[in-house]
């Protein structure tokens, strides 16, 4: 078994699309997108699972919004410090 590969926080992917839904990847840095990650998965709780299809199928309705709603306000908050934050120049 490989951990970063076999296993894995589910609110990764969820962070993941909703940085995509947002289209933040254009507006930030590298460094700020790493740093937006970070905070936000860092506000969240931990969900660890071996794949996400299983994991779809097994989340009702609610659970499903109620943890896309955790990540939209996470990413929120996350983005509003980097959003305070110095810009790092080389």
């Amino acid at each position: 078994m490989i951990l970063d590969t076999d296993i894995h926080n589910f609110y990764e992917h969820l962070v993941l699309k909703e940085i995509e839904k947002q289209n933040l990847q254009q507006t930030l840095t590298g460094d700020q997108m790493a740093d937006l990650c970070c905070l936000t998965l860092n506000q969240l709780p931990s969900h660890y699972i071996r794949h996400n299809v299983d994991m779809i199928y097994f989340l009702t309705d609610a659970k499903r919004t109620e943890m896309e709603r955790l990540v939209l306000d996470a990413l929120t908050l996350a983005l509003q410090k980097i959003m305070q934050a110095p810009v790092k120049t080389s």
